[in-house]
């Protein structure tokens, strides 16, 4: 076995190991002697493909967050059809969430509780995934008739912001003492209804 191939298996062995211990555990708590000890694998060799805990679990995420745009990217959704995309939309990260526990765990560790020293880092991995919830969004934007004085420009940039405030309020005290599960389930319980009511407001139309 060629040596760049053993190198490779080494990696994946330290990065699934990783993916299992950060995709059950809080960042905080997560540890390489855990990873260590439970997959008998030397410090040693963690260091030699990861600077430090931080950089292994940024590999997790991408990781994570790779899985999950291939999935989607996947489906295909119907331009005309915004509310069966935005339940396709919810239904399909809820089976790839069913399906992958683990990056389920680490996704929302991401969104919810991500580690302050490491937000810019996961910022720019979660790039390609913000970008595909763009893409997605443009195209039902475009088959919306937008009110007055409200183009497409602003309406993404609106949706950015509600992305972050959305966020944002499962990081703040009303939250603080609610288990993770939990959390995890309010928030995507909240998603598409916070979504459909910001395309569609929430009063009645005549």
């Amino acid at each position: 076995m060629k040596q760049s191939h053993k190198s490779q298996i080494s990696r994946e062995k330290i990065l699934n190991a990783a993916i299992a211990e950060f995709g059950t555990k809080s960042f905080e708590t997560a540890s390489l002697n855990n990873i260590c000890s439970d997959n008998n694998i030397s410090k040693g060799l963690i260091y030699h493909y990861f600077k430090n805990k931080d950089e292994l679990f940024l590999s997790c995420v991408k990781s994570c967050y790779d899985a999950l745009v291939e999935y989607l990217s996947k489906e295909s959704f119907n331009k005309t059809d915004f509310q069966n995309n935005m339940k396709k939309y919810i239904d399909l990260r809820y089976e790839f969430f069913k399906e992958n526990p683990y990056y389920s765990h680490i996704f929302f560790i991401t969104v919810l509780q991500p580690p302050a020293p490491l937000k810019e880092q996961i910022k720019e991995i979660r790039k390609e995934f913000d970008e595909f919830n763009i893409n997605r969004y443009k195209m039902d934007l475009s088959n919306l008739t937008l009110r007055d004085g409200v183009s497409e420009e602003e309406a993404i940039e609106y949706f950015y912001i509600f992305q972050e405030m959305f966020n944002g309020y499962f990081q703040s005290k009303a939250y603080e003492n609610t288990d993770f599960e939990s959390l995890i389930e309010a928030h995507e319980v909240k998603l598409s209804k916070i979504l459909n009511i910001m395309l569609y407001g929430i009063a009645k139309g005549d």
